[in-house]
């Protein structure tokens, strides 16, 4: 059998290199795991130890049956209510906050692709065609940077205690998040129809009407749709920094040590969930 030649095995410097940069960002990544396993003082088999047993069982044994008494469920239908509220009007906001920033943040829109003209090269052009997309991402960069509850907490100093300040903060926390992925959407759009549409002599209005936003409004929706869900669960955790809904009963649930109360709050959020899972494919269904 004949014996491989030596140029068949030689690793190229460059890749060499690469190996070596691999492995030394895998021994850091491994390095920062383990000093944050200690740092958190993580102990797994405190679990397992007689007191915590005890707690968790004290819990468990409250947890049943669970509240299901009709002054119970009138009490906490209005808290429903509003929870389901904050998280639709909260991502319609949000989407309706996200898509022009989106779309400002796009390249493609001010200077690249075949949507420009890329033969200019004087500065203040270029800072100007540029200024708009900086700006965009930086607007987008804070909202998203802070999150929903700390905006939360903003907006119940400044409108009160409420499901206002709830759906304020998922407006503007999700309406970062949702502009970021839009704009990063906007920016993987093949080039191909566009090119196509421009040799038929199509205008921009004309390309990006149908040679661009078609090709992204599938992603856009589904993320949309998926952020929706988020905003539910989102909305729930509201409650524990003043916003109304269920998370402000569950928090008093807790607070009072009426677990069958609180496990009874927490199916009705995971029926919640289901429901607006269902009605989110249900819809994108129906509109692709």
């Amino acid at each position: 059998m004949r014996r491989p030649s030596s140029s068949a095995i030689v690793v190229s410097p460059l890749e060499w290199h690469s190996s070596r940069t691999g492995r030394f960002l895998t021994i850091l990544l491994l390095g920062a795991v383990v000093a944050s396993w200690r740092l958190a003082e993580i102990r797994p088999l405190a679990l397992v130890q007689a007191e915590a047993l005890g707690n968790l069982w004290d819990f468990a044994s409250g947890m049943f049956p669970p509240a299901h008494s009709l002054d119970f469920l009138k009490t906490v239908g209005r808290p429903i209510l509003a929870t389901v509220q904050m998280a639709l009007l909260g991502t319609v906001l949000a989407a309706l906050l996200g898509l022009p920033l989106g779309l400002l943040a796009t390249n493609r829109l001010f200077f690249a692709g075949p949507l420009h003209d890329m033969a200019q090269r004087a500065l203040l052009p270029w800072l100007l065609a540029r200024l708009p997309y900086m700006l965009a991402r930086l607007v987008l960069n804070f909202l998203r940077s802070i999150p929903e509850l700390v905006w939360a907490l903003l907006f119940v100093r400044a409108l009160g205690l409420g499901a206002a300040p709830g759906v304020m903060a998922l407006a503007v926390s999700y309406g970062g998040m949702l502009g970021k992925v839009y704009a990063d959407i906007l920016e993987a759009v093949p080039h191909a129809p566009l090119e196509a549409l421009q040799s038929t002599g199509a205008s921009r209005v004309q390309m990006v009407l149908y040679g661009w936003l078609p090709q992204v409004w599938p992603n856009i929706l589904a993320y949309t749709l998926y952020r929706w869900e988020c905003a539910l669960r989102a909305a729930t955790l509201m409650g524990f920094v003043g916003a109304g809904g269920i998370g402000q009963q569950i928090e008093l649930s807790m607070r009072m040590f009426d677990y069958h109360e609180a496990v009874s709050l927490i199916l009705i959020i995971f029926a919640l969930s289901a429901i607006v899972e269902w009605l989110g494919d249900t819809l994108r269904r129906s509109m692709l």
